[in-house]
């Protein structure tokens, strides 16, 4: 069971457990959340279809928040994804139309209702395309603008490593944009507190500073550190892309396999940030050593999938990967594919077309690297032959199993 409100401040809880990087003022932020329940906001743009697990970590704070008696906003940025953040970018994000903003909008906002409660006004969707799509540009830049000091802007580290490679004047108004996001949700909630990864730090400041010097008020603003690899690398990429949220884009078994091979030394990161297993618990986890660290690791996957996709699911999930770690029982749970039994009669389909068919490397030459290298067998014998012909004649009761490395497992089946 987690702590009431009543006996820890949850800003001491998310110190704990490595969450928070950066704040505005620090002992005034511990004092309010300790006193009243406060309003607050993370922002997301819908630059694809599906949360990602970087976005994750932002609902982690938001769900921690709402243990704690605080009040989310979720901020989808209808409006600000139309211009495009340039925060970590070494190049220009890609122009999306409206119709692909509000689609992604409208699947941001099912994943929400997932994770945080919206009955009786307990947390609310907004989308700041409601105020920044009919904004008038003159009157915006005369009572917006001549807050914001050029120099100041050009200092800030999302600006700083853009300004070599080219810096356009349309990402140049993002800062403005967001700002005015914290100004519009004070005047409409409220709203005191503005959240996000470390890498907003600059926009949240410029935001804390509009509201002061427009209303005249205090509000606030806090950063939580990234989750990086022990090497300082951002996690949650895969050879596919992005760790998605949606199991549609990544599946429930591609999610938990994730979790379950992360390196030894990022094991006590991530239960710390991803779950809500006690610290006590963290600690003892993350001191295992050697083969005994597989346990924490299964704890972990466990603990993600079964937050983001549900008990059932991490259940299933924990099922196959075991079955197949053992090389035993069942394969149910196993990303599969089905192909028609008739492609594979007669001379049959080249084994390196076929996986990077199914996205299991990358291209072809990343498929004929991996057989170079061993790092392909198909039900559990070594492809030492990039050319192999993959007929109807190898498939046993209709199946084959195609393993890449140690721990990548594909089930074909004919049709």
């Amino acid at each position: 069971m987690m702590e009431t409100a009543q006996e820890r401040n949850v800003y001491d809880v998310l110190k704990e457990r490595g969450l928070i990087k950066q704040t505005t003022h620090e002992d005034q932020i511990r004092e309010l959340l300790g006193k009243e329940k406060v309003t607050f906001y993370i922002g997301f743009d819908p630059t694809a279809d599906s949360l990602h697990v970087g976005h994750f970590m932002q609902i982690i704070i938001m769900m921690y928040m709402q243990k704690y008696g605080h009040k989310p906003i979720a901020l989808v940025g209808g409006g600000t994804a139309m211009v495009g953040d340039p925060s970590g970018r070494t190049d220009m994000r890609q122009m999306m139309t409206k119709d692909t903003i509000r689609e992604n909008s409208d699947k941001f906002k099912k994943t929400f209702g997932k994770f945080i409660n919206f009955d009786d006004d307990k947390a609310i969707i907004v989308n700041n395309a409601d105020w920044l799509l009919e904004l008038n540009y003159v009157e915006f830049i005369r009572d917006i603008g001549r807050h914001f000091s050029v120099n100041r802007m050009l200092t800030a580290e999302c600006f700083k490593q853009r300004l070599e490679t080219g810096l356009s004047f349309l990402e140049f108004n993002y800062m403005l944009m967001q700002s005015y996001d914290f100004l519009e949700l004070y005047r409409r909630h409220n709203c005191k507190m503005q959240f996000g990864g470390d890498d907003q730090w600059s926009n949240i400041i410029q935001g804390v500073d509009l509201v002061r010097r427009e209303m005249g008020e205090q509000v606030f603003g806090m950063t939580f550190a990234l989750l990086l690899t022990s090497e300082g690398k951002k996690m949650g990429k895969t050879q596919k892309g992005a760790l998605w949220l949606d199991p549609e884009k990544t599946s429930p078994y591609e999610f938990y396999q994730y979790w379950r091979n992360v390196e030894d030394a990022d094991v006590r990161t991530c239960l710390s940030m991803l779950t809500f297993l006690p610290m006590e618990q963290v600690e003892e986890l993350s001191a295992l050593k050697d083969a005994e660290i597989n346990k924490a690791k299964e704890i972990l996957a466990f603990e993600v999938t079964k937050l983001v996709h549900g008990e059932e699911e991490a259940a299933k999930a924990q099922d196959a990967a075991r079955a197949l770690f053992s090389g035993g029982a069942s394969l149910e749970n196993v990303p599969k594919t089905q192909i028609p039994a008739s492609r594979f009669e007669g001379e049959g389909v080249g084994v390196v077309g076929l996986i990077a068919e199914l996205k299991l490397v990358s291209s072809k030459g990343d498929g004929f690297r991996t057989i170079e290298q061993g790092g392909l067998t198909i039900d559990d014998v070594k492809v030492t032959d990039a050319k192999l012909m993959i007929t109807k004649d190898m498939f046993q009761d209709g199946k084959i199993l195609i393993k890449k490395g140690k721990k990548t497992f594909h089930l074909v089946e004919l049709l």
